[in-house]
């Protein structure tokens, strides 16, 4: 039984999540456009948007690409660049450390707002809530994972990480046997960064795909003015 189990959450899940998030994006854009948006809550309530947006944001494209080129750049390329198994481990460590506290105190600020506001809460949608929520989660089995990296700093427990991830993507039918040893933290930490892609397509989190490169250069947020009375010459 824990076999099966295995099978399905590491073997099989992988690819439901991503053809989901892949067919799932595309069907929403053909269809849905109107709803490919972040749904600002600027015009409700500025404060803690910035601090918390921004620090969010940062901590995440951090985390998002360290995790991508951590899992799927090819172990060769780390061996042949003299990189070693325990160095990467204690690099993704103090990087990944620091971007996560940082995204956690983010997603604390933009949490407060949506929960604790009446106006944002009454103009929350399930989702908007939902995933803000799964975020949350997500990061903090993330930081739960360090403690446990550190009793193993020769970097052998992430080589099983990449090769599984890698395993996925290349179609190997074994791959899920890569991780079925490791510890729990580790795969409640797998299964729900699987559940985030699967739920992708259903949430606000669609804007990423819109993103042009000049965002993260942008000197401030749109600005919304309150409604007033315009004379003809205005």
């Amino acid at each position: 039984m824990a076999s099966y189990i295995h099978h399905a959450l590491f073997g099989w899940y992988p690819y439901l999540a991503l053809t989901v998030f892949v067919l799932g994006s595309i069907i929403r854009f053909d269809r849905e456009q109107y709803t490919w948006k972040t749904g600002s809550s600027q015009m409700l309530r500025q404060k803690q948007l910035r601090m918390g947006s921004n620090l969010f944001h940062v901590g995440i494209l951090v985390i998002f690409f360290g995790h991508l080129a951590g899992l799927l750049t090819p172990i060769w390329i780390f061996d042949a660049l003299g990189v070693s198994h325990g160095f990467k481990q204690g690099l993704a460590i103090v990087v990944g450390g620091l971007a996560g506290l940082m995204c956690l105190v983010g997603i604390a600020m933009l949490t407060h707002r949506r929960l604790f506001d009446p106006r944002i809460r009454a103009t929350s949608s399930f989702s908007d809530t939902a995933i803000l929520l799964i975020l949350f989660a997500q990061l903090l089995l993330g930081l739960a994972t360090i403690p446990v990296s550190l009793g193993h700093m020769d970097g052998h427990e992430m080589v099983k990480f990449m090769t599984w991830a890698q395993g996925v993507l290349t179609l190997q039918a074994d791959a899920w046997k890569q991780v079925q040893d490791v510890n729990i933290i580790f795969k409640a930490h797998l299964v729900l960064g699987m559940t985030i892609f699967l739920v992708f397509p259903f949430t606000r989190l669609v804007h990423v795909w819109s993103a042009p490169i000049w965002y993260l250069g942008r000197r401030g947020y749109q600005i919304v003015r309150t409604r007033r009375n315009l004379t003809p010459a205005e």
